[in-house]
């Protein structure tokens, strides 16, 4: 299986899949792609839901990494899933109504579903550099709305020629998730805030990947520039096994009948975890319609609707931080196979250069066909945690309540009866201030009473990766001007 850039419209460039997941970004600033969608059958997927999780994936991912061996990609997944998670990866465990089956990604080390790919990740990182004679160190340098940052320093961290640097938004991360950078232990790892948001911290980190002589400067030290980010196919890969999964799991579990379709909704910002379970469907899992959810930034939720995408907006600051996001970087892989490398070069260059582009009219009857979206302010936010906990003793985190926002405006407008999977990226316990206050509890001042409250009052317990920060060590705290110089500065002084 050859990859190639998103941006290549001739595919002169081909590439494997060690290769693009140790180079993160194509040279000409596209995403990487396989040349071609594996096929999976519907015996695939009943076989699927009689395996353990991390057979799953080695499975899924032998599709696409077909320069690694199954029994490489096997030991990757039983050492990221099998060490690293509960009984089981990604549990479909509640039902919220007659058709929302949660699908719960938070069961890893950071309680947030960045570990489902962020554990694996980096085992297949240290096997491209093998595969591809990479002497150097890899620089993986990462900007996070949150979760991506922990997840991929708690991935990262003393694994073998890696370093790791992580930019973070000062005022747009929760308390728990800014306490969980702080407090990061490894020995290769560095995290740095930045006064500004997470645009601002990824627009920085895409000018350094493209700054030749940054470039040049950390290969003199013997490292090269990788990303974590889901702009990494190897990031991207292992999130379309658990839609795979959870459609299994309710096969096996007599809930869907095989070959029944079921619609997907997914909170997201930045479109990667959307578009996994989008290249599922285009694998062959029986998928009616993709239910995108956004929150007060409400960018996709426009541009899926209209064709037109600006980024020339009022930015929010809201309670579902990882979805604070205006510039989706994801989004160029599904404008690739729907309009071709040549129309999203140009809309790339036009949003680039103006903050702003329209699809064509054929584009956009072809999104449409695929997706509806919604958006969920603060207020609705707050309500769906209020209510589903009212009706279903359920918690939600934020940004799995503006998912279920979405899919219940997708139900009033469509009626009922298609099973509708809904994604739930977060503990509660990582948001769990702003959990107690959609609920209508004053909230204690100190961050450990916050999460035993909480534990109190839904009768469920603290994960323990959050209840083990307190007493730890604060190592980072340091924060700079969201400006390209004072990000490179960081970069190279670590």
């Amino acid at each position: 299986m050859n990859y190639y850039s998103t941006r290549d419209s001739e595919r002169k460039i081909a590439k494997t899949s060690a290769q693009v997941i140790k180079q993160g970004i194509a040279d000409d600033g596209g995403l990487f792609l396989p040349e071609s969608i594996p096929e999976i059958s519907l015996d695939f997927i009943k076989e699927i839901g009689t395996l353990p999780y991390s057979e799953r994936a080695a499975k899924i991912l032998s599709l696409y990494l077909t320069d690694y061996t199954y029994d490489e990609l096997l030991d990757c997944a039983k050492k990221a899933y099998d060490e690293n998670f509960g009984d089981f990866a990604a549990p479909v465990s509640s039902f919220i109504g007659d058709d929302l089956r949660v699908l719960e990604l938070w069961h890893g080390p950071t309680c947030a579903f960045k570990d489902m790919a962020l554990q694996i990740m980096p085992r297949l990182l240290s096997l491209a550099l093998k595969k591809t004679g990479e002497k150097r160190t890899a620089y993986i340098l990462v900007a996070t709305s949150g979760d991506t940052g922990k997840a991929a320093l708690e991935g990262y961290k003393d694994v073998d020629s890696t370093k790791i640097m992580v930019f973070y938004p000062e005022d747009g991360v929760s308390d728990m998730q800014k306490m969980q950078m702080a407090t990061q232990e490894g020995k290769n790892v560095c995290v740095t805030a930045i006064k500004g948001n997470f645009d601002d911290a990824q627009t920085g980190v895409k000018k350094i990947f493209a700054d030749a002589d940054a470039k040049a400067s950390l290969d003199e030290k013997g490292s090269f520039l990788s990303s974590a980010n889901s702009i990494n196919w190897g990031r991207l890969a292992p999130q379309i096994v658990y839609y795979i999964s959870a459609y299994a799991d309710l096969v096996a579990e007599g809930d869907i009948t095989l070959g029944e379709k079921v619609d997907i909704t997914v909170p997201t910002g930045n479109f990667g975890n959307i578009f996994a379970a989008f290249l599922a469907k285009k694998m062959g899992l029986p998928v009616n319609r993709f239910i995108c959810a956004s929150n007060s930034n409400n960018i996709l939720t426009d541009f899926l609707r209209t064709g037109t995408y600006d980024r020339n907006r009022q930015f929010y600051t809201t309670m579902s931080p990882s979805m604070d996001i205006l510039i989706s970087s994801n989004l160029e892989r599904l404008l690739f196979y729907i309009a071709g490398a040549e129309k999203t070069t140009q809309y790339m260059k036009d949003l680039n250069e103006k903050g702003v582009y329209t699809v064509d009219a054929d584009v956009l009857d072809v999104i449409k066909s695929e997706f509806s979206a919604y958006c969920c302010d603060e207020e609705n936010c707050a309500k769906v945690i209020a209510k589903t906990f009212d009706k279903y003793s359920y918690v939600c985190d934020p940004h799995t309540a503006v998912a279920v926002h979405a899919a219940h405006e997708y139900l009033k407008e469509n009626g009922k009866g298609t099973k509708n999977i809904v994604a739930s990226t977060a503990s509660p316990y990582k948001f769990a201030a702003d959990v107690l206050s959609s609920l209508g509890q004053e909230i204690p001042a100190d961050m450990k009473e916050v999460l035993t409250k909480l534990s109190d009052i839904s009768k469920t317990p603290v994960p323990a990766p959050l209840a083990n920060l307190f007493g730890k060590t604060v190592r980072f705290t340091k924060s700079v001007k969201k400006n390209h110089e004072s990000l490179l500065d960081e970069v190279l002084a670590f």
